[in-house]
């Protein structure tokens, strides 16, 4: 971090550990929240001229992002410019980096955020990473007991990623997060495992040199293509992924995503087709469209409070498009804010997401959100929504806190009250019994709260999780307990 050291001896020697979901890449993954809380406050405090919004970020983008202007504020950043600082010298640099991780637990997740939670029962993992001048390498085997999709050998985070000028080619199995929310998004999340993909991004996404393309800001360009499950009722179903943000002023953030799904097996697949899609040609009323597409844009504006900060957000998703805008709407709106209290620092969110199409402008389509009439299985990877964690025709209210102590353990709470496919309607097909599904099985409303803590243990990093909800949650692949824990130990060589 150019132009600025703040060093607390006790703080630092633990934050070397604290982030178990970071590797030795040139990006930070999404998973890690006192990474995203550093970002985004050094943001909306003016320190930091880069997108929030769009997870992996680029290491590059922190290095040359964070502007010097932070020592004139270390009071209210320094500890947040201090963690990105020595993560990026642990993790970011050239070198073989290796980690090991001990995840289990009574009951998987079913309600994901941000914040990264088991997703199985039990998993082992063993994580080699080399980055060099162009080119960097991961690989992560992972062995899963009792999988909830019958993949006990898994290749998730691992990758192989080249510079090519100021971007970056990349094939491999990568979290995604697009989008401003805490608790969930619209369109890309980390709520399913990740896709087997090939992707292309901007690798330092300043602002453009030129006069008359300067006032755009800092922007990036994202785009995977890769390919779904077997297992669904249209095998093999290809996946192109876009998103376009960009920075015009100072702590706005704006975010454009859109997805294609088609072909598959018995389908046309072929450039043509997604070509057709790209342009809008495959919406029509006779069934005869080959694909499916989602887009949504969403807008995080952040700002400074005193000697705090705090941002507003939305993301409006559209299942169809109307005047080249989507149509058939669902909804995410939520306000965070930062806090300095008992010592330590905090992250508040409220954050509310409706997505049964139409239900706050217009008139209520259910059963359409992340649904197809073709592709049955619907917007799942393996059991999963790709998107929101609720899935399709929800509403759901959360308040969640992460509380970050100078020591460099972290607590985090949140409590949600949801109503779960509130029309009733089962809108998946499932072509598979060995997989898990986890799309609520009619109509519910419950209450969950969770609690987390993170510390550092036998030389490594454990994180403990606590899930509770007022009745047992009823999902297509079965019940769920009331009570679910889960611990995770990471330790890096």
């Amino acid at each position: 971090m150019p132009g600025f050291r703040y060093r607390q001896p006790i703080f630092v020697a633990l934050t070397l550990l604290a982030s178990g979901s970071s590797f030795a890449a040139p990006w930070l993954d999404p998973g890690d929240v006192r990474a995203r809380h550093a970002l985004q406050k050094l943001s909306d405090r003016g320190h930091y001229d880069r997108s929030v919004t769009t997870w992996p970020v680029m290491w590059v983008d922190v290095d040359s992002g964070v502007r010097k202007s932070v020592g004139a504020d270390a009071e209210s950043v320094g500890l947040q410019a201090s963690y990105l600082n020595f993560e990026r010298e642990q993790l970011g640099d050239a070198g073989f980096r290796f980690e090991a991780q001990l995840s289990g637990g009574s009951e998987t997740s079913s309600i994901r955020g941000f914040q990264s939670v088991l997703r199985e029962k039990g998993e082992v993992s063993a994580s080699l990473q080399w980055q060099g001048d162009y080119l960097a390498v991961g690989l992560k085997p992972t062995i899963v007991s009792d999988a909830s999709d019958d993949e006990e050998l898994r290749a998730d985070g691992s990758y192989l990623a080249a510079t090519l000028g100021n971007w970056v080619l990349g094939a491999g199995a990568v979290d995604r997060w697009w989008g401003p929310g805490w608790q969930s998004t619209m369109v890309l999340s980390t709520n399913a495992r990740p896709i087997p993909a090939v992707w292309l991004n901007r690798k330092n996404t300043s602002a453009p040199e030129s006069e008359w393309l300067n006032w755009i800001g800092p922007w990036n360009l994202t785009v995977f293509a890769g390919q779904m499950e077997e297992e669904r009722v249209v095998p093999d179903v290809r996946l192109v992924g876009m998103r376009l943000n960009f920075r015009p002023i100072q702590g706005l953030d704006v975010g454009l995503n859109r997805v294609i799904m088609f072909g598959g097996e018995g389908y046309p697949g072929g450039f043509s087709t997604f070509w057709d899609a790209f342009i809008g040609d495959d919406n029509s009323y006779d069934g005869s469209d080959p694909g499916n597409q989602l887009a949504s844009i969403d807008v995080r504006y952040g700002f400074p409070l005193g000697g705090q900060s705090m941002s507003l957000y939305m993301e409006m998703m559209g299942e169809d498009e109307a005047g080249y805008l989507p149509s058939r709407k669902s909804w995410l709106f939520g306000v965070d804010w930062t806090s300095q209290l008992v010592g330590a620092d905090q992250q508040w969110f409220i954050e509310f997401t409706n997505t049964l199409a139409d239900d706050l402008v217009g008139d209520v389509i259910p059963n359409y959100a992340y649904s197809h009439f073709r592709y049955k299985t619907g917007y799942q990877y393996y059991g999963r929504n790709l998107g929101s964690t609720f899935d399709g025709d929800a509403e759901a209210l959360t308040a969640g806190l992460f509380h970050f102590l100078p020591s460099g353990s972290n607590v985090s709470l949140s409590l949600t009250y949801a109503d779960l496919n509130s029309d009733g309607g089962n809108r998946l097909s499932q072509p598979d019994n060995d997989i898990f599904y986890y799309a609520p099985d009619g109509d519910q409303k419950l209450a969950i709260a969770k609690a987390g803590y993170g510390t550092k243990f036998l030389a490594g990093w454990l994180d403990l999780h606590l899930q509770a909800t007022d009745k047992k949650l009823k999902l297509l692949g079965g019940k769920q307990d009331q009570w679910a824990a889960s611990a995770s130990w990471t330790y890096r060589f």
